[in-house]
């Protein structure tokens, strides 16, 4: 404490400096307006108080010509300021950054831990802090509760300070997590200190003026990690938390972190038996049937589109010799993440991409201008060596497959291309019912290659983003260094975010592996790579589908699509029957002759998500029909076996999000009211033919 108030002198002291020199300057507000303020005094939450003690009121954080800023910091010169409310991004950012020191501050009163790192996290924050052999509980997340409230209600004010290398490292002397944080920064590095409470911590920030703006906490989770992320390093607690400025919005996000919990895959995968996972293969999922007939519908899905947008389906080998990984580069940079192993005294690894084995199908023979756009989609099994820690459900795993797919095409068809994939990507995501936004990611300042290629290749992106008619952002200097990129965000029923499908040039990999094509003019050319999928890997879009979905799968993903339910044991008989005639449809279907009654075995078919129960009785079974209903309880009433599968079918070879049965049945009730002509139900038949297979 000492230390910090040395260190937190000198910032006083420029400050009055700055007060006796009154040096004027310029703030200019994004609406072009502009404020008088002083050189070294005036801070943006001065500027905003001056605009209106409504805003001085909301505002928690500020940017000064681009730089985040504390609204309690003194202004260094002429600029332009930003204000930002907890609603913005930028405010969130700051809001729940503050909070973590607060945490921290809390962890260090209650445990006396070690503190290590505690970022913001898209909703919410947490830190990481080491307390040897001890560990955290459920049962202390109220304890650490209570602490946050305590400091809240102190109205704790946010203190910064900067200061050398060497006085960081005399201030954190006893914290060797800091210190090598520390150790890691430039001799010359000026380091900026915030103190909230007791507690000083190292941080850019910036941070809240005071504690008092934390109304609500709610501390979400604890689990074990590691320093550096790193399972030969120490064992550290880390702790989830969040906060809000009221409490509405901390119930708010309780009731969706509830719907988010019953929604979860590991739970529904349980529930509805479709996958497991053993400790004697960690990371790598056990798909039982129900679960292997989604999988293979979303692949066979995939195989389809394939097929219409004109891509050539490959197989390649799992392991490959070490030397293709240092020919593409991944030897250097992603050794660690791969599982490899001697074979005859030569290391072989199991391949944790297809990019590389696409370019060795591409170099097998001589290739003309005539060949390209080559496109090769592979689901081979991929592999990759995730820490046991970070292993989560089918979201994180070693063990998957992607709807991985290369196209090898000249400069001038890289837009057509794209394009091509826009609108392949639109296609699935809108029969999945997903929502998704696009970004372009440009040119880091670590690129490689010819600028006139990444100019050439960024109008392309820019060119087929624009085509779409949708939205789109900049992700500016965010590309890889082989080449720029779209990132596409795609977002499920409760508005959490996720990253799939991805569309990335490459110039470097042609380089690496020395592929050339023949142009019209006899010489040599390298062609570009557009590497992208859209389900990305397909164990991780069945996460996010049994969670979008609530495990209510639509008619053509879901593994138990009909039961057949007879009243008596008379009519067993016509239900094993409609079974029969039910599955030549394609469609996966049971029938229910157990000895229950009719009322149980409806219930356990509606729990078991069952799209359509059809109960028979005396009468169904003399007049060929059925008795619909659904696994939310909408009866549909009666229905003749053709119109029962032309209705099928039909739901099915759509991929309709909802029941055509309630589309049929208020088309028939218009048409006997006089309001319309119904449709007939030959108009809907669809043979029972063999092509609509089980997926």
């Amino acid at each position: 404490s000492d230390l910090f108030e040395q260190f937190q002198a000198r910032g006083k002291a420029a400050v009055e400096e700055a007060r006796t020199a009154a040096v004027p300057i310029t703030i200019t507000l994004p609406d072009g307006s502009q404020k008088q303020a002083i050189k070294g005094v005036t801070t943006p939450m001065e500027v905003a108080k001056q605009i209106s003690s409504g805003l001085a009121k909301k505002v928690v954080v500020a940017d000064v010509d681009g730089r985040a800023w504390d609204l309690t910091r003194p202004l260094e010169g002429d600029c332009a300021l930003k204000l930002f409310n907890f609603e913005e991004p930028e405010g969130k950012d700051a809001f729940w950054h503050s909070s973590a020191h607060v945490l921290g501050q809390a962890l260090e009163l209650e445990f006396g831990v070690d503190l290590t790192i505690g970022p913001s996290l898209e909703e919410g924050f947490y830190y990481d802090c080491f307390m040897g052999d001890k560990t955290l509980s459920d049962s202390d997340r109220t304890r650490i509760e209570k602490r946050v409230e305590a400091a809240s209600k102190e109205n704790q004010r946010f203190e910064r300070v900067e200061v050398t290398r060497d006085e960081a490292l005399t201030m954190f002397v006893e914290n060797k997590f800091k210190t090598e944080i520390i150790g890691s920064l430039p001799a010359d590095a000026v380091i900026t200190l915030y103190r909230v409470g007791p507690m000083v911590d190292l941080c850019t920030g910036p941070h809240l003026p005071n504690t008092a703006y934390l109304k609500a906490i709610g501390v979400t989770n604890v689990s074990r990690a590691f320093w550096r992320a790193d399972v030969k390093r120490e064992p550290l607690q880390r702790v989830y938390a969040i906060t809000f400025p009221d409490q509405k919005q901390l119930k708010e996000y309780q009731h969706r972190m509830e719907e988010a919990k019953k929604r979860d895959h590991r739970n529904v995968g349980v529930q509805q038996e479709l996958f497991f996972f053993h400790p004697l293969s960690p990371g790598s999922c056990f798909f039982l049937p129900h679960g292997t007939r989604i999988y293979n519908t979303l692949v066979n899905y995939i195989r389809e589109k394939y097929w219409e947008y004109e891509y050539d389906e490959v197989v390649t080998p799992n392991m490959f010799n070490f030397d293709l990984w240092i020919t593409s580069g991944h030897a250097d940079h992603y050794k660690d993440n791969m599982f490899h192993f001697e074979v005859e005294k030569q290391l072989f690894g199991l391949k944790p991409m297809n990019c590389p084995g696409h370019c060795l199908m591409f170099k097998n023979r001589a290739r003309s201008y005539r060949d390209l756009p080559l496109r090769l989609a592979d689901f081979g099994v991929l592999h990759r060596n995730e820490y046991s820690g970070a292993l989560s459900g089918l979201t994180r795993v070693r063990r998957f497959q992607q709807d991985d797919a290369h196209i090898f095409c000249r400069s001038d068809q890289v837009l057509a291309e794209v394009q091509g994939f826009l609108r392949f990507l639109d296609d699935v995501y809108t029969i999945f019912g997903l929502e998704y936004t696009m970004a372009l990611s440009t040119r880091p300042e670590s690129y490689m290659g010819e600028l006139d290629m990444w100019d050439r290749a960024e109008a392309a992106l820019t060119d087929a983003l624009n085509s779409t008619g949708r939205p789109w952002t900049i992700n500016d200097a965010d590309g890889a260094f082989y080449g720029p990129k779209i990132d596409i965000t795609v977002y499920d029923a409760l508005r959490r975010k996720f990253q799939c499908a991805t569309v990335q040039l490459d110039f470097q990999l042609p380089i690496r592996f020395d592929l050339e094509y023949v142009n019209e003019s006899s010489q040599a050319e390298r062609p570009v790579i557009v590497h992208r999928a859209i389900l990305g890997s397909v164990e991780r879009m069945f996460a996010i589908l049994t969670e979008h979905y609530a495990g209510k799968w639509p008619l053509w993903l879901s593994p138990r699509q009909v039961m057949v339910v007879p009243i008596k044991d008379t009519v067993s008989g016509y239900a094993q029957e409609l079974r029969t005639q039910i599955r030549k449809l394609g469609l996966f279907v049971d029938a229910d002759c157990s000895d229950r009654t009719m009322q149980k075995k409806v219930r356990e078919a509606q729990l078991a998500q069952y799209n359509y129960i059809l109960v028979v009785g005396e009468q169904e079974a003399a007049q060929r029909t059925v008795n619909v209903r659904t696994r939310d309880n909408v009866v549909h009433g009666m229905f003749k076996l053709d119109e029962l599968a032309a209705i099928l079918s039909d739901e099915t070879k759509s991929r309709s999000l909802t029941s055509k049965f309630e589309a049929v049945r208020a088309n028939a009730e218009a048409a006997a009211n006089g309001d319309a002509p119904a449709k007939s139900m030959e108009s809907l038949a669809l043979a029972p033919t063999p092509d609509i297979k089980p997926q």
